[in-house]
């Protein structure tokens, strides 16, 4: 709030660099799940996302939906669900030395 410039290209640096990486910091390990009742917690996370694409200058009053569009960004639910998958594929294909126990794939295609 306390920005003088709200221009948009200031502005999304500005997210990117300081504030998303503490909404994401750790993901992997403490991703809140809807199924499990922490609906609260992914709105609290996401209104956080939410105010902060509101102070860009012109697209403040449009839907959240569109105002994600016109900066080029996702839900921090799908950067989690990304995340996710990244990390999976990093397991199953032996880039990293933890998790190998987690996964057992057979190799006959079947």
């Amino acid at each position: 709030r306390n920005l003088i410039n709200r221009d948009k290209k200031v502005l999304l640096n500005i997210y990117k660099t300081i504030v998303r990486p503490n909404l994401e910091y750790c993901a992997q390990l403490w991703s809140p799940v809807a199924a499990h009742g922490n609906w609260n917690l992914i709105l609290l996370l996401e209104g956080v996302q939410r105010r902060f694409t509101r102070l860009v200058n012109g697209i403040g009053t449009l839907p959240y939906s569109e105002r994600l569009e016109a900066l080029n960004l996702t839900t921090l639910a799908e950067r989690r669900l990304r995340g996710d998958l990244i990390e999976t594929f990093k397991i199953v294909n032996n880039l990293v030395s933890y998790g190998g126990d987690v996964f057992c794939l057979g190799r006959s295609g079947r």
